[in-house]
């Protein structure tokens, strides 16, 4: 085990749409076993400026440097929050999201020729409080969970992870994303080739274009929960280069 100090970069984990934070558990344990600070903070699965608004803050309160580390939509979450928190080092796209300035979330998604995501999300209504008009938010259909989502994981899990899932608010994925923090970080990045979710193709073409070292796995989108060790040694491998 490393021993801790106030320099040593703290590892936070950013979940993506459809998830929680007990996704990351196993790299967590992991992690924790490795001597590695590490936070997990919930991703409000608003919207894209709130979401990264809310992280932004969860990071920039954290003493000392930090490794960012997002799947999925988290990906372009911490793409833009480390813009703003400027104690961030590093980053770590994990099946993620490098997302560039003025992209919109679901315009990349249509572009992708592996993503098989659309056709399995159900739309529902939230109140937004106030006495205003209810907005839409998105979840997938438990029936294509395993097939989409988590291939590689016993479709008795699937079915759990289907039925705790959160749904992400829809503007998440409609809304621009501002300058990524990619340009001036250093960044790493775990594709996984068998991503039906957000489309192995898309997040191979977005990790090359951040210039990120980058490690292609053969699993689904939830290859930190599949995978938990592979995921974890690219986060450690990031950590040394910039400690």
């Amino acid at each position: 085990m490393t021993e801790q100090t106030s320099a040593s970069p703290t590892v936070v984990l950013v979940h993506g749409a459809f998830a929680d934070a007990s996704s990351w558990n196993g790299v967590i344990e992991l992690l924790l076993a490795a001597g590695v600070k590490v936070q997990a903070p919930a991703n409000p699965l608003r919207g894209l400026a709130w979401d990264s608004a809310y992280v932004a803050s969860v990071l920039a309160q954290i003493p000392g440097p930090v490794l960012a580390v997002g799947h999925s939509y988290g990906g372009a979450v911490i793409s833009n929050a480390a813009t703003e928190a400027t104690n961030v080092v590093g980053l770590v796209y994990v099946a993620a999201f490098a997302t560039d300035e003025n992209e919109v979330l679901s315009e990349v998604e249509g572009t992708s020729r592996d993503s098989a995501l659309g056709p399995a999300l159900v739309a529902a209504q939230y109140p937004t409080g106030s006495g205003g008009e209810p907005a839409t938010e998105l979840y997938v259909n438990p029936a294509s969970f395993h097939e989409v989502f988590s291939r590689d994981l016993p479709e008795s899990q699937s079915a759990v992870l289907a039925a705790g899932q959160r749904p992400v608010a829809a503007a998440a994925f409609d809304e621009k994303s501002g300058p990524p923090a990619w340009r001036r970080l250093p960044s790493w990045a775990v594709v996984a080739t068998g991503d039906k979710a957000a489309g192995a193709d898309v997040i191979l073409s977005m990790a090359k274009r951040a210039g990120a070292e980058i490690l292609e796995v053969d699993g689904s989108h939830v290859i930190m929960i599949s995978q938990p060790q592979v995921v974890t040694d690219m986060i450690l491998r990031a950590l040394q280069a910039v400690a």
